[in-house]
């Protein structure tokens, strides 16, 4: 290959991971990330797991936290004035960033829920018009574009949000989420929480 082919080859692949590189974990708004979401963005109980996280689902959220549509406690407490002053190229760059990161599951879930969390999730609860939820999410919980990837977050997070749902708080304009959650009993709730925390 020509010299001239191999410059083009950098420089493309420069391009593509620039943004990753550039929120390499030493700057500043990464740090202040990881206060909370945990090293290399790898989630608390109460505070999700961000490593491997959809980009698009996670500018979705930062726009959300600026314009107050994502309501519930945590969210006015803390992500409100987190996101306050950064702009949408900073979001957008810390996206990718924690979408880069190796996800690891939380695996802190009830093992012997994790059956019926799974049944639920591949099949919905038809009885109670609860679709499955692997149809907007993925057959592996992996998320599509603004659909948060669900795999591997920790059973405390997860159950707390359905929980959340259940009660009305929203993360986002037109989400379903309320409505579904509303369908779903405790135990029910605590099976999804536990089978999708062990997911990989």
């Amino acid at each position: 290959m020509s010299g001239v082919g191999w410059k083009i080859v950098i420089l493309a692949i420069v391009g593509a991971i620039g943004p990753a590189l550039a929120w390499d974990g030493g700057d500043v708004r990464v740090r202040n990330c990881n206060w909370c979401h945990g090293t290399g963005g790898q989630g608390y109980t109460v505070a999700p797991r961000l490593a491997g996280q959809r980009s698009q689902y996670i500018e979705s959220q930062i726009r959300s936290f600026r314009e107050h549509t994502r309501d519930n406690p945590f969210s006015k407490q803390y992500m409100w004035g987190a996101v306050a002053a950064l702009a949408p190229k900073d979001a957008r760059d810390l996206a990718s960033y924690f979408a880069s990161l190796p996800p690891r599951p939380a695996n802190d879930g009830d093992t012997n829920l994790a059956a019926r969390g799974r049944t639920i999730y591949l099949e919905g609860i038809p009885e109670a018009n609860v679709a499955s939820c692997y149809a907007c999410h993925g057959p592996n919980a992996e998320g599509v574009r603004e659909i948060p990837r669900l795999a591997g977050l920790s059973y405390g997070y997860l159950k707390t949000r359905l929980e959340q749902w259940g009660q009305g708080y929203h993360s986002g304009m037109g989400t379903p989420m309320p409505v579904v959650a509303r369908s779903l009993g405790p135990s029910e709730v605590e099976s999804l929480a536990s089978y999708l925390s062990f997911v990989r």
